[in-house]
């Protein structure tokens, strides 16, 4: 606890905190829209930072776990109308247990093999979708009938809260014993086993924790949208995204991933009027960040803090 007091990454993020809480006292629904939707990235990038910051694994598919997520909620709230937290939390359900059973074997491999495993798992839930288009709504995607809110500020608050919370969670569990076991099994596998840690489970239980923080992230972002496609919550794309802005914001720091999110969400929303050429300055820009600041934004201004 003392350990976590310390940090200085802690006290960063209560002050951006505090900046978030007072926005909707002055900000436009149209720019509190775009931050709900960057809060939900920024708990896919915390939950992707918290296996490859920490565990070393790196997950190139942090979509399969949204995917699931997102469509297990879709789908139950189309065809049997539960509330919207009985769909939340199958989502969250459906997604720990497909983390499961793609880690359990996924994690006996070493090196780049891990990661192909995790990307060709989001390849097949795509074909999934299309070949089961009567539930899934195929390519196009389908509606939700049910949302959170149909009030700008109140969708900022459900993002904003979970977030919050998330941060809490995945920060806490960095810093505690696990993630130092997690830390030092990611740098040395066989020095850990060594050690007596069981690398395999506390990996294993890492991918849960972010299987369960993405699921019903992605849950909630259909829910907020009002539908669930490909191109929305699964395709590679977006899985690409997630990673950029963990990296951007600085590996093995969690709270980074949301910073990444915002930045990237709002470069991208602001650079619009660019046509085609947004995503070429937006990846250009991150490109440039992450090859001047290979800690990310946040690790460089830990960093900095660290030599003064």
């Amino acid at each position: 606890m003392k350990n976590l007091l310390r940090s200085p990454a802690l006290y960063i993020a209560i002050v951006v905190a505090i900046v978030a809480a007072l926005l909707p006292l002055w900000a436009s629904a149209y720019l509190l829209g775009i931050l709900t939707v960057a809060y939900y990235f920024g708990v896919f990038s915390m939950s992707w930072d918290l296996l490859f910051g920490f565990a070393g694994e790196v997950n190139f598919g942090p979509t399969f776990l949204i995917g699931l997520g997102a469509y297990t909620a879709a789908i139950l709230d189309n065809q049997f109308g539960p509330p919207i937290f009985v769909c939340v939390l199958a989502g969250a359900v459906v997604a720990v247990l497909g983390g499961l059973l793609l880690a359990v074997p996924a994690l006996r491999l070493s090196g780049p093999y891990f990661g192909l495993v995790t990307l060709v798992a989001v390849l097949l839930l795509q074909n999934a979708i299309v070949i089961f288009a009567h539930w899934t709504g195929g390519e196009i995607g389908m509606t939700v009938p049910d949302i959170l809110s149909i009030d700008a500020t109140e969708n900022y608050w459900y993002s904003l809260a979970f977030l919050i919370v998330c941060a809490i969670l995945l920060f806490g569990l960095s810093r505690s014993a696990v993630g130092l076991i997690l830390q030092a099994s990611g740098q040395d596998r066989i020095e850990a086993q060594a050690l007596g840690f069981n690398v395999t489970k506390h990996k294993i239980a890492a991918f849960c924790v972010s299987a369960l923080f993405s699921g019903v992230a992605g849950a909630m972002l259909i829910f907020y949208m009002g539908t669930a496609s490909v191109d929305t919550v699964i395709d590679i794309s977006i899985g690409v995204q997630v990673i950029i802005a963990a990296v951007l914001g600085g590996r093995r720091t969690i709270l980074g991933g949301v910073l990444g999110s915002i930045f990237l969400i709002l470069a991208t929303e602001f650079l619009r009027p660019l046509g085609q050429l947004n995503t070429f300055v937006v990846s250009a820009v991150a490109l440039a960040a992450i090859l001047f600041f290979p800690d990310g934004l946040l690790g460089y201004v830990l960093r900095a803090g660290q030599r003064e």
